[in-house]
């Protein structure tokens, strides 16, 4: 529970004490850190092996977010961070002053979907998303083709030295026109009625749960046309001085054309996203952790967190119980550690011996509970 309230709920250490003495059972938040980093070491052969099958994903998505490890940081930066947290600082600075190596730390999430199972990633540090994703997918089994791999425009989002299918994000490219859209209210109007057809299509395409192939046909036929007029009228506002090219709408249009194959890959590549709003979503829970405990002490508190996050959120977009699931990895940790992939999240409750299914039903609250 100390883990799921901390890494999936947000909530401090220092809360959690004083959660717990309120409830008359005193646990100092140095203990609770010792019990979830033990609890980690136990864990840790199922946080690999969701590497490993996320890497032999159809579709990968990653992104990152800014991040504090007081480790990594300047003794300067140290005191400033720490005053933060007593509320006599709120400019503390996140990065280290250190130029001979990258100052910036980073949570990268990556979130794998194959055969309708999605996997959620956390990785803090220095590396950026796209170095994270090349090491993840150093375990993708090598008969494997490239898999397809959503993110926004920034080139540190793409794994070095690995063949991936690039697809970029509407959303981000959307998004440009939404900030300028009190100064050109008529052409932002266009362009978002526009993209609001190829969405209202994308969920048409999922209501119908259509196949890839299927999807791919019906974007072609639906969205394709659209997407052709949006173009060309990109194009137009060039051409015939319309827009200019350095005003806030330019700017909007050029980084739509500048990127355009790859925002359109899913009029031409089965199972390609629109958006890469899954990872935003994902790294929210890194975010969560950066705005209430502001910052990790060490690397290995920071790899603590990916852990717990990792396995919290997959369980969530999978439909498993977080509580639930981290409760039978510890009841089991002999049996996990000598064959893990069978203890994943969607897969733990059929490895269970029937003594312990039939448990696990009895302690289940009434539905009614459940739902009040």
């Amino acid at each position: 529970m100390i883990a799921l309230l901390k890494y999936g709920s947000g909530l401090p250490f220092n809360r959690l004490e004083g959660l717990q003495g309120s409830l008359g059972i005193p646990l100092p938040a140095s203990t609770q850190w010792d019990i979830v980093s033990n609890t980690a070491k136990i864990i840790e052969p199922i946080y690999e092996e969701l590497i490993r099958q996320a890497a032999q994903g159809e579709v990968v998505y990653n992104d990152d977010t800014t991040m504090k490890i007081l480790e990594l940081m300047g003794k300067r930066a140290k005191a400033k961070a720490l005053a933060e947290t007593e509320g006599k600082d709120d400019d503390a600075p996140e990065r280290a002053k250190d130029a001979r190596k990258r100052t910036g730390v980073f949570t990268s999430g990556i979130v794998s979907t194959k055969d309708g199972r999605t996997i959620a990633l956390f990785f803090t540090g220095r590396r950026h998303a796209g170095e994270n994703l090349a090491e993840v997918l150093r375990h993708r089994a090598a008969e494997l083709s490239p898999p397809i791999q959503m993110c926004d425009a920034l080139s540190r989002n793409e794994p070095k030295g690995l063949e991936t299918i690039l697809a970029n994000c509407n959303a981000h490219g959307r998004r440009q026109f939404v900030d300028v859209a009190e100064n050109f209210p008529n052409e932002c109007r266009y362009v978002l009625e526009t993209l609001a057809g190829v969405y209202k299509n994308d969920d048409a395409a999922r209501q119908r749960n259509l196949s890839p192939d299927e999807r791919l046909s019906f974007h072609q036929a639906e969205s394709g046309p659209l997407m052709k007029k949006l173009e060309a009228w990109f194009n137009q506002q060039f051409e015939d001085r319309l827009t200019e090219p350095n005003s806030g709408l330019g700017e909007a249009i050029s980084y739509m054309l500048n990127h355009w194959e790859k925002l359109t890959l899913f009029l031409r590549e089965p199972g390609a996203p629109l958006d890469n709003n899954v990872c935003e979503r994902a790294l929210k829970k890194a975010i969560l952790h950066r705005k209430n405990a502001l910052f990790y002490m060490s690397e290995h508190g920071a790899h603590v967190g990916d852990l717990f996050m990792s396995l919290i959120y997959t369980c969530q977009l999978c439909g498993a119980s977080p509580f639930a699931y981290l409760t039978e990895l510890q009841r089991h940790a002999e049996e996990m550690s000598e064959s893990p992939e069978a203890w994943m999240p969607w897969n733990y409750r059929n490895t269970l011996p029937p003594d312990d299914r039939a448990r696990r039903r009895r302690a289940s609250p009434p539905r009614s509970l459940i739902t009040c």
